[in-house]
């Protein structure tokens, strides 16, 4: 009897699959078919537990068990383990900061192809640079090359000058004639290459005789004046070194006030050409370029006028030093000579008008000279002996280029 009702309930078992799958295969918008399914079949049957009931009919309404056994699973596994909640948000709090480290490596990987890219558009553009340039170097190729000279020619005679300087009386007078000849002659041939154009006025405040000023003749015509007033005072500072009745000390208060009076001198040239560029451009544009010229070179006025202010006070110092020659001490004994063995610490030789300072140190006149050209302390103790340094006593020329 059992096995007879067994066999039974599993035919009616049977016959309800069979009607489900009929169903099924009938509805094609059946809410409970899964897309990856091959065969169609509902997820019930997919998710179907062994208690689960297996007489189903047509009409009857289906509940999805697996998602909700899901659901259960998985709020019974936060129940046992309630510390993963938190694990969870301290992993989300760091997956925050990582995105922030991401975005400052986006940043810099961004400033990077920026760089990238102006490289390679400077990889592009140098051929086209490169023609450009070559034609602005035709175009000014007597100036560039002029002005090559004139600073490789400055860069000679001026450490020339030094080194003469340095050596004292065994400086060698007929290099020193040499350089006089050299710079000399430099300054006249060139003025007479460019008679011309009357270059020499700008050395008497003069302006050029120029038609048509514009700003590269400005620079052409302040560069030149610049470089041979140099020249010029060159050739004085190595007249004084050949003189044989001035003492070395001497010889530096001369170099030093010749320098400062070449500075002062260099930053006056350059006034008429740039006045005469700067009101000259009321020529071209009306009234407009007519007071906008007389503007700019009624600023360009003031800003000289406040710099040769602020050059004069340091003009009135050298004055001053000229002519007071101030001594760095007194004139040492034969005892204080004899402490010392009679040799000099800084030329290590036998003094020559030895001379102890402050600081009871001995030294040589000449040779204590030159050390306060680049010092203010003992060359021993480093006692501070002067005030300031007394520049441009060794002979040396300011290198800048005075274009304004």
């Amino acid at each position: 009897m059992r096995r007879y009702e067994r066999k039974h309930y599993t035919k009616i078992q049977a016959f309800g699959a069979d009607q489900q799958l009929n169903a099924m295969q009938h509805n094609p918008n059946n809410r409970h078919s899964t897309p990856g399914n091959g065969n169609g079949t509902s997820s019930t049957h997919a998710a179907r537990l062994p208690g689960e009931g297996s007489c189903q009919h047509e009409g009857d309404v289906h509940i999805q068990l697996g998602s909700a056994l899901g659901e259960a699973t998985e709020n019974a596994s936060s129940r046992q383990h309630p510390h993963l909640g938190t694990q969870s948000h301290s992993r989300a709090h760091s997956h925050g900061e990582d995105d922030g480290g991401l975005d400052s490596e986006e940043q810099n990987s961004s400033s990077l192809s920026e760089l990238r890219c102006l490289l390679q558009w400077l990889h592009k553009s140098l051929p086209y640079l490169l023609i450009l340039s070559l034609k602005l170097f035709m175009q000014h190729i007597i100036g560039i090359s002029l002005g090559i000279g004139l600073l490789t020619t400055f860069m000679y005679a001026n450490k020339s000058i030094v080194n003469q300087v340095f050596l004292r009386e065994k400086h060698a007078k007929l290099q020193c004639a040499w350089l006089l000849v050299f710079l000399t002659g430099s300054s006249v041939l060139l003025y007479y290459t460019f008679y011309s154009q009357s270059l020499h006025y700008s050395l008497i405040l003069l302006s050029p005789t120029i038609d048509v000023i514009n700003f590269w003749e400005v620079l052409w015509i302040v560069g030149i004046t610049d470089f041979i007033l140099k020249f010029l005072f060159m050739s004085l500072k190595c007249i004084v070194l050949l003189l044989p009745i001035m003492s070395l000390k001497s010889k530096g208060y001369w170099y030093m006030l010749l320098e400062e009076i070449c500075q002062y001198y260099r930053r006056i040239a350059p006034i008429p050409v740039w006045f005469r560029y700067f009101i000259g451009l009321r020529e071209t544009d009306g009234m407009l370029g007519w007071s906008l010229g007389i503007l700019l070179a009624l600023l360009y006025l003031i800003l000289k006028l406040l710099s040769f202010f602020g050059h004069l006070k340091n003009l009135k110092r050298v004055l001053k030093i000229f002519y007071t020659r101030p001594n760095y001490g007194m004139a040492a004994t034969k005892r204080q000579c004899s402490e010392v063995d009679d040799i000099c610490s800084i030329c290590q030789a036998e003094f020559q008008k030895p001379v102890v300072l402050i600081c009871q140190h001995t030294f040589c006149e000449d040779c204590i000279a030159l050390w306060f050209n680049r010092e203010k302390t003992c060359p021993l103790c480093r006692t501070i002996i002067s005030d300031h340094i007394h520049k441009w006593k060794d002979g040396a020329t300011s290198v800048h280029l005075q274009v304004y």
